[in-house]
């Protein structure tokens, strides 16, 4: 496959990859500089659109699942931080009176008990995406600079 890829055609879709790791300086680099490049190429080079694709749609699939697993957290964090906000009794007519006397007090026990396990498995989860995220990418970059046609995995094909 190298010999019907340029030169230019190799190191323009490489830079597409690598330039998804702008976004650890520009607020959505990860899909702007992509994407300029991606729509100012792509109708003159198949490798080139080839390629923004792969990188817009995984760069996509990485932030939907991102926020799957915050949205995933939040009851969780909700549960530690308000140990009772999912018990409906406080909202009802029996504890009327008391909501003048606020009792704040955080036990450790509370704090620390065993809804905590499931944010540290989310947490690890978002740190499996980063990892993912930035280990495909190098991977990706260096592949397509070598003319080879990269798919990455776990990767929502919305621009077809």
């Amino acid at each position: 496959m190298t010999e019907s890829v340029t030169k230019h055609e190799r190191n323009l879709s490489a830079l597409i990859h690598a330039s998804t790791f702008s976004k650890f300086f520009i607020p959505f680099g990860n899909f702007i500089i992509p994407l300029v490049l991606w729509t100012a190429n792509k109708k003159e080079y198949e490798f080139v659109d080839h390629n923004g694709k792969q990188a817009l749609n995984f760069q996509i699939s990485l932030l939907l699942y991102s926020i799957l697993v915050g949205m995933i957290s939040i009851p969780f964090f909700l549960g530690g931080l308000i140990p009772n906000i999912f018990d409906f009794d406080h909202f009802g007519f029996s504890n009327l009176q008391s909501f003048n006397f606020v009792d704040f007090h955080f036990n450790s026990d509370d704090f620390f008990g065993p809804w905590m396990i499931p944010v540290a498995l989310l947490g690890l989860a978002q740190s499996a995406l980063f990892i993912v995220n930035i280990v495909y990418t190098i991977l990706a970059t260096i592949k397509t600079n070598e003319g080879e046609h990269f798919e990455y995995p776990l990767t929502i094909k919305f621009i077809k």
